[in-house]
Protein backbone atom coordinates (compact mmCIF):
# COMPACT_ATOMS: atom_id res chain seq x y z
CA UNK A 1 0.00 0.00 0.00
CA UNK A 2 1.38 3.38 -0.97
CA UNK A 3 1.78 5.83 1.87
CA UNK A 4 2.86 9.38 2.48
CA UNK A 5 6.34 9.74 3.88
CA UNK A 6 4.95 12.24 6.38
CA UNK A 7 3.05 10.85 9.37
CA UNK A 8 1.15 14.12 9.99
CA UNK A 9 1.93 13.90 13.70
CA UNK A 10 2.37 17.07 15.78
CA UNK A 11 3.02 15.50 19.20
CA UNK A 12 5.72 13.41 20.93
CA UNK A 13 5.41 9.62 21.13
CA UNK A 14 3.55 9.87 24.44
CA UNK A 15 0.19 11.62 24.02
CA UNK A 16 0.05 15.03 25.69
CA UNK A 17 -3.18 13.92 27.39
CA UNK A 18 -1.18 11.38 29.36
CA UNK A 19 1.59 13.57 30.72
CA UNK A 20 -0.16 14.51 34.02
CA UNK A 21 -1.20 10.89 34.65
CA UNK A 22 2.25 9.52 33.87
CA UNK A 23 4.08 12.17 35.90
CA UNK A 24 1.80 11.58 38.87
CA UNK A 25 2.14 7.81 38.99
CA UNK A 26 5.93 7.94 38.45
CA UNK A 27 6.35 10.40 41.33
CA UNK A 28 4.21 8.22 43.59
CA UNK A 29 6.21 5.14 42.54
CA UNK A 30 9.52 6.88 43.29
CA UNK A 31 8.32 7.93 46.74
CA UNK A 32 7.06 4.40 47.41
CA UNK A 33 10.39 2.95 46.28
CA UNK A 34 12.24 5.21 48.70
CA UNK A 35 10.14 4.17 51.67
CA UNK A 36 8.91 0.68 50.76
CA UNK A 37 11.59 -0.80 48.53
CA UNK A 38 10.24 -3.72 46.45
CA UNK A 39 6.73 -3.27 47.86
CA UNK A 40 6.47 -0.43 45.33
CA UNK A 41 6.52 -2.94 42.44
CA UNK A 42 2.71 -2.82 41.85
CA UNK A 43 2.96 0.96 41.44
CA UNK A 44 5.72 0.57 38.84
CA UNK A 45 3.57 -1.96 36.98
CA UNK A 46 0.75 0.59 37.04
CA UNK A 47 3.19 3.17 35.67
CA UNK A 48 3.99 0.85 32.76
CA UNK A 49 0.27 0.41 32.09
CA UNK A 50 -0.26 4.18 32.01
CA UNK A 51 2.76 4.56 29.72
CA UNK A 52 1.45 2.00 27.24
CA UNK A 53 -2.09 3.41 27.35
CA UNK A 54 -0.94 6.91 26.41
CA UNK A 55 1.58 5.85 23.76
CA UNK A 56 0.89 7.60 20.47
CA UNK A 57 3.19 6.44 17.67
CA UNK A 58 3.44 8.27 14.33
CA UNK A 59 1.45 6.75 11.46
CA UNK A 60 1.87 6.80 7.69
CA UNK A 61 -1.07 8.06 5.65
CA UNK A 62 -2.26 6.11 2.56
CA UNK A 63 -2.15 8.26 -0.57
CA UNK A 64 -4.79 6.42 -2.62
CA UNK A 65 -7.64 8.76 -3.56
CA UNK A 66 -11.17 8.21 -2.24
CA UNK A 67 -10.24 5.93 0.67
CA UNK A 68 -11.50 6.17 4.25
CA UNK A 69 -8.92 5.35 6.92
CA UNK A 70 -9.61 4.06 10.39
CA UNK A 71 -9.97 6.87 12.96
CA UNK A 72 -8.83 4.56 15.77
CA UNK A 73 -6.85 1.46 16.69
CA UNK A 74 -8.91 -1.53 17.73
CA UNK A 75 -11.28 -4.20 16.45
CA UNK A 76 -14.10 -3.84 13.94
CA UNK A 77 -17.39 -4.67 15.70
CA UNK A 78 -19.96 -3.38 13.17
CA UNK A 79 -20.20 -3.30 9.37
CA UNK A 80 -23.79 -2.64 8.39
CA UNK A 81 -26.24 -0.42 6.54
CA UNK A 82 -28.22 1.79 8.91
CA UNK A 83 -29.38 5.36 9.54
CA UNK A 84 -26.87 8.13 10.21
CA UNK A 85 -28.64 10.12 12.96
CA UNK A 86 -26.30 13.11 12.55
CA UNK A 87 -26.50 13.64 8.77
CA UNK A 88 -30.06 12.26 8.48
CA UNK A 89 -29.43 9.69 5.76
CA UNK A 90 -29.06 6.01 5.07
CA UNK A 91 -25.42 5.06 5.47
CA UNK A 92 -22.81 2.33 5.72
CA UNK A 93 -21.68 2.17 9.34
CA UNK A 94 -18.31 0.80 10.44
CA UNK A 95 -17.51 0.74 14.16
CA UNK A 96 -14.11 0.26 15.82
CA UNK A 97 -13.91 -0.79 19.48
CA UNK A 98 -10.83 0.26 21.47
CA UNK A 99 -9.85 -1.69 24.57
CA UNK A 100 -7.51 -0.36 27.26
CA UNK A 101 -4.46 -1.77 25.45
CA UNK A 102 -5.09 0.10 22.18
CA UNK A 103 -3.73 3.51 21.24
CA UNK A 104 -6.53 5.99 22.00
CA UNK A 105 -5.70 8.93 19.74
CA UNK A 106 -8.43 9.63 17.18
CA UNK A 107 -7.54 10.64 13.64
CA UNK A 108 -9.52 12.09 10.76
CA UNK A 109 -10.78 9.36 8.38
CA UNK A 110 -10.88 11.67 5.32
CA UNK A 111 -9.87 15.08 4.03
CA UNK A 112 -12.68 17.58 4.38
CA UNK A 113 -14.43 20.45 6.14
CA UNK A 114 -16.43 19.96 9.32
CA UNK A 115 -20.02 20.92 8.48
CA UNK A 116 -21.49 20.14 11.90
CA UNK A 117 -20.43 19.06 15.37
CA UNK A 118 -22.80 17.45 17.87
CA UNK A 119 -22.01 16.60 21.49
CA UNK A 120 -24.53 14.37 23.29
CA UNK A 121 -24.28 13.61 27.05
CA UNK A 122 -25.19 10.04 27.83
CA UNK A 123 -24.54 6.81 29.67
CA UNK A 124 -21.36 4.74 29.94
CA UNK A 125 -22.29 1.26 28.74
CA UNK A 126 -19.62 -1.12 27.47
CA UNK A 127 -18.59 0.43 24.12
CA UNK A 128 -18.54 -3.05 22.57
CA UNK A 129 -22.36 -3.13 22.73
CA UNK A 130 -24.51 -1.87 19.85
CA UNK A 131 -26.60 0.34 22.14
CA UNK A 132 -23.49 2.37 22.99
CA UNK A 133 -23.82 4.16 19.64
CA UNK A 134 -27.10 5.78 20.64
CA UNK A 135 -27.03 5.81 24.45
CA UNK A 136 -23.45 6.61 25.52
CA UNK A 137 -21.83 10.03 25.76
CA UNK A 138 -20.58 10.93 22.28
CA UNK A 139 -19.19 13.62 20.01
CA UNK A 140 -19.97 13.57 16.28
CA UNK A 141 -18.32 15.38 13.38
CA UNK A 142 -20.07 15.57 10.00
CA UNK A 143 -17.34 16.04 7.37
CA UNK A 144 -17.79 17.08 3.74
CA UNK A 145 -14.97 15.80 1.50
CA UNK A 146 -13.59 17.74 -1.51
CA UNK A 147 -15.37 15.18 -3.74
CA UNK A 148 -18.74 16.03 -2.15
CA UNK A 149 -19.02 12.89 0.00
CA UNK A 150 -20.39 13.10 3.54
CA UNK A 151 -18.56 11.19 6.29
CA UNK A 152 -19.66 11.22 9.94
CA UNK A 153 -17.14 10.28 12.62
CA UNK A 154 -18.42 9.72 16.18
CA UNK A 155 -16.29 9.44 19.33
CA UNK A 156 -18.14 7.35 21.93
CA UNK A 157 -17.25 7.00 25.61
CA UNK A 158 -17.18 3.49 27.06
CA UNK A 159 -17.69 1.72 30.36
CA UNK A 160 -14.50 3.15 31.85
CA UNK A 161 -13.90 6.10 29.54
CA UNK A 162 -15.21 9.31 31.10
CA UNK A 163 -13.59 11.96 28.95
CA UNK A 164 -13.97 12.63 25.24
CA UNK A 165 -11.48 15.19 23.94
CA UNK A 166 -12.00 16.88 20.57
CA UNK A 167 -9.70 19.64 19.33
CA UNK A 168 -11.57 20.74 16.20
CA UNK A 169 -14.88 22.49 15.55
CA UNK A 170 -17.41 23.34 12.87
CA UNK A 171 -15.92 25.13 9.88
CA UNK A 172 -12.39 23.77 10.33
CA UNK A 173 -10.59 21.68 7.72
CA UNK A 174 -9.21 18.21 8.41
CA UNK A 175 -6.52 16.22 6.67
CA UNK A 176 -6.79 12.45 6.43
CA UNK A 177 -4.81 10.97 9.32
CA UNK A 178 -4.76 14.24 11.27
CA UNK A 179 -4.90 13.76 15.02
CA UNK A 180 -8.06 15.51 16.19
CA UNK A 181 -9.05 13.96 19.52
CA UNK A 182 -8.57 11.41 22.29
CA UNK A 183 -10.78 9.21 24.48
CA UNK A 184 -9.50 7.99 27.82
CA UNK A 185 -9.60 4.35 28.93
CA UNK A 186 -11.58 2.19 26.52
CA UNK A 187 -14.09 3.44 23.97
CA UNK A 188 -15.44 3.27 20.40
CA UNK A 189 -15.55 5.24 17.17
CA UNK A 190 -18.39 4.94 14.64
CA UNK A 191 -17.93 6.00 11.03
CA UNK A 192 -20.98 6.60 8.80
CA UNK A 193 -20.26 6.57 5.07
CA UNK A 194 -22.31 7.05 1.90
CA UNK A 195 -24.47 3.99 1.27
CA UNK A 196 -22.51 3.35 -1.93
CA UNK A 197 -19.16 3.09 -0.13
CA UNK A 198 -17.39 -0.26 -0.41
CA UNK A 199 -16.18 -1.73 2.91
CA UNK A 200 -12.66 -3.16 2.97
CA UNK A 201 -12.81 -4.62 6.47
CA UNK A 202 -14.96 -7.25 8.17
CA UNK A 203 -16.26 -7.76 11.70
CA UNK A 204 -13.44 -9.02 13.91
CA UNK A 205 -10.63 -7.41 11.90
CA UNK A 206 -7.95 -5.58 13.87
CA UNK A 207 -7.28 -2.10 12.51
CA UNK A 208 -4.73 0.66 13.04
CA UNK A 209 -5.61 4.33 13.05
CA UNK A 210 -4.67 6.06 9.77
CA UNK A 211 -2.89 3.07 8.26
CA UNK A 212 -5.87 0.72 7.82
CA UNK A 213 -8.31 1.52 5.00
CA UNK A 214 -11.90 0.94 6.19
CA UNK A 215 -13.65 1.61 2.87
CA UNK A 216 -13.48 3.43 -0.42
CA UNK A 217 -15.94 5.51 -2.43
Amino acid sequence: MAVNSSSNYPHPLIAKEGWPFLAGIVVISLVASWFCSWWSLPLWLLSLFVLQFFRDPPRLVPIQPNVVVSPADGRVVVVEKTQDPYAQREALKISVFMNVFNVHSNRAPVDGVIEAQTYVPGSFFNADLDKASLENERNALVIQTPQGQTVTCVQIAGLIARRILCYVAKGESLKRGQRYGFIRFGSRVDVYLPITARPRVSIGDKVSATETVLADF
